[in-house]
């Protein structure tokens, strides 16, 4: 995919200002730099006020340009999928952390019934903006935050989703919300992933849609200032990321819980 920036306006207008510079001479068919005519400095004033207009219109086009192709669809996408990102500090928030707690204490007494794993929940926080840290891995028996990292949403079948959208429906390329039981892992198109299962009527033909739980380069190790890439429903994680999710889930005997909110 070809990658523009704001940069290439201001080259272009650079660009065109030297060429009209430089067809000064054939505009008006004599040699500006022969010194010997003594009208030079008035022929030369004479051009530069012929194309004073046409410049400013085009430094006019180029600031609008700038202005608006960072918020094009095209630029966030490529910036999100290509582009180096800027890190940004850890964020503490108190209302994820209390969400994240009232989502552990349910969680206990469904895991429990389920006979899924105990000791461990992941839990994915969607309210939170993509380049946080919002997939959460949950110590149940300590009641502590063992790990986080960076998560993708579904961006719905579009080219790039300004806010977030949710769906059950199959081809609809959304994330679920919903509890997701962890099954067994595979290699697919996007290498080691695992299959879910949705437990609720909000995410029940997660199994049909393909949704599984994969890494993806796109996906930063670390918080960014910025959005991070889409994807087509699944919560596709960073590949270092995946690697400690895997060490939990290949050692558990039982199933591993998967709840993803708002």
């Amino acid at each position: 995919m070809a990658m523009y920036s704001p940069c290439h306006g201001l080259l272009f207008i650079i660009c065109r200002f030297l060429f009209l510079s430089e067809n000064l001479n054939k505009f008006y068919g004599r040699n500006f730099m022969d010194f010997r005519s003594g009208s030079i400095l008035n022929v030369y004033s004479t051009a530069v006020m012929k194309f004073i207009p046409r410049f400013l219109l085009i430094i006019l086009v180029g600031c609008v340009a700038v202005s608006w192709f960072p918020k094009t669809h095209f630029w966030k996408k490529t910036k999100a999928a290509h582009l180096p990102k800027k890190e940004a500090v850890a964020r503490v928030n108190p209302a994820a952390n209390a969400r994240l707690d009232q989502k552990a204490a349910d969680a206990k007494t469904l895991v429990a019934r389920k006979g899924y794993n105990t000791n461990t929940c992941f839990f994915i926080d969607m309210s939170l903006p993509s380049g946080q840290k919002r997939f959460f891995i949950y110590d149940l028996k300590k009641d502590s935050l063992l790990n986080s990292g960076l998560v993708t949403h579904g961006n719905c079948m579009e080219y790039w989703l300004e806010k977030k959208r949710y769906s059950n429906v199959v081809g609809s390329g959304c994330t679920s919300l919903g509890k997701y039981k962890i099954g067994n892992p595979y290699t697919g198109k996007f290498g080691y992933a695992y299959k879910l299962y949705g437990l609720d009527s909000s995410n029940s033909n997660a199994f049909a849609r393909a949704v599984v739980l994969h890494s993806h380069e796109c996906v930063p190790e670390k918080e960014v200032a910025d959005e991070i890439c889409q994807s087509n429903g699944c919560p596709t994680v960073a590949p270092g990321f995946l690697k400690q999710l895997k060490a939990i889930l290949n050692s558990s005997g039982k199933p591993v819980l998967l709840w993803i909110y708002e």
